[in-house]
């Protein structure tokens, strides 16, 4: 398994959670997992029959093409297993790859890059003996952006980080920890994820000005802030200049990649989660807050819908004023607010690594038989 990627935002949760899962489903077959050197500390406590092995180049450099096929077929493993959609060009077969979303072959431009980009990951896709989609929406995409058949595709959605459910017996003392540890004692909305230009945190920061003003006197909201969670805002100057346009910088806090412990903390602890992103190749994040009892605002778009269910806010995500009034909705109905949270839990519940893995592993056999 290609675990080279472990510490990215969500393909490290879909590694770990992925790993974790095949521990406790598969009891037959051992597995080799690829990693950067030192990125051994980033996976989860695994059994006996699955060793590690480290490999020194990133996916993006040329030499991989050629370097990592032939670093795989020294471990003479029976299949690989490619976590991203960025197969080398000289891929050692039987593999099996994972798509998590298109949006980057989506927004390709016309030159030369952008379709050499296009043709890569039409190939690398088209040779595998399987393709596993997060989503029915990333099938579809790929569909769209590559115009390939997906006869050899499956559909199986990851699961949130288990941790974000469970609830240890110190769980109430370190959420208070870690909220006053950064100095947060007022109501809030929460966003969380990496930032991007497909992840909409500008008109987030519109719609929570508007959401700001029509509550200036409510009892409850008058000093309702806005927390984002992400990348280091400094590489982002649209979204520092959205919140300044806003006149509410003072309400606006901006953290980067926080500790797990944090992340928990501010899900837990919000007045509800906001992401209307404009494209997800599933919607982790919407999940692990629902698994933390916070209700949802998030886009009726690509394939969050599939994650959510019925048991978010659905807003446009190109519309300031009904993500706005999504959020309105959510903070003053105690009544919605309440329904949410238990549809959210329940939302939560249809997704499990164990279940994931499962799927996966039939995958597995899938493709060997086939090739």
């Amino acid at each position: 398994m290609d675990a080279r990627h472990v510490r990215d935002f969500g393909i490290g949760t879909y590694i770990r959670g992925l790993l974790k899962g095949l521990a406790e489903v598969d009891q037959d077959n051992r597995y080799v997992v690829v990693t950067h050197p030192g990125d051994e500390t980033q996976l989860p406590a695994l059994p006996s029959r699955f060793e590690t092995a480290t490999y020194p180049r990133r996916d993006l450099e040329k030499a991989d093409h050629i370097a990592f096929p032939a670093f795989l077929k020294r471990l003479q493993a029976n299949l690989f297993h490619i976590t991203l959609n960025r197969v080398p060009w000289f891929m050692t077969h039987p593999y099996v790859v994972t798509v998590h979303d298109m949006s980057r072959q989506l927004s390709a431009g016309s030159g030369w890059r952008a379709q050499a980009s296009l043709y890569r990951a039409r190939r690398g896709l088209s040779r595998a003996e399987r393709v596993i989609s997060v989503s029915h929406s990333t099938q579809r995409n790929v569909e769209a952006a590559l115009g390939i058949s997906t006869a050899n595709f499956r559909v199986i959605p990851s699961a949130p980080d288990q941790r974000f459910a469970s609830r240890p017996p110190d769980a109430e003392q370190e959420r208070l920890r870690q909220l006053e540890r950064f100095q947060v004692n007022y109501p809030f909305v929460l966003y969380a994820g990496t930032i991007s230009r497909r992840k909409n945190v500008p008109r987030l920061i519109e719609a929570f000005s508007v959401v700001r003003s029509a509550l200036a006197d409510h009892p409850r909201y008058r000093e309702l802030r806005l927390i984002i969670v992400g990348d280091e805002i400094a590489q982002h100057p649209e979204v520092r200049r959205a919140a300044t346009y806003s006149r509410l910088e003072q309400a606006i806090r901006f953290f980067g990649f926080v500790p797990f412990e944090t992340l928990r903390a501010f899900d837990e602890s919000a007045a509800l989660f906001a992401f209307p992103s404009l494209h997800e190749g599933f919607g982790l994040a919407p999940l692990e807050a629902m698994a933390c009892g916070t209700p949802v605002v998030t886009s009726n778009c690509s394939s969050l819908p599939e994650a959510v269910g019925d048991a978010a806010m659905l807003v446009n995500p190109d519309n300031v004023f009904d993500i706005a009034r999504g959020i309105r909705e959510v903070l003053e109905d105690e009544a919605l607010r309440s329904r949410m949270i238990q549809d959210g839990l329940r939302q939560v519940g249809r997704f499990s690594w164990a279940r994931t893995a499962t799927q996966v592993l039939a995958v597995y056999r899938e493709a060997l038989s086939q090739a």
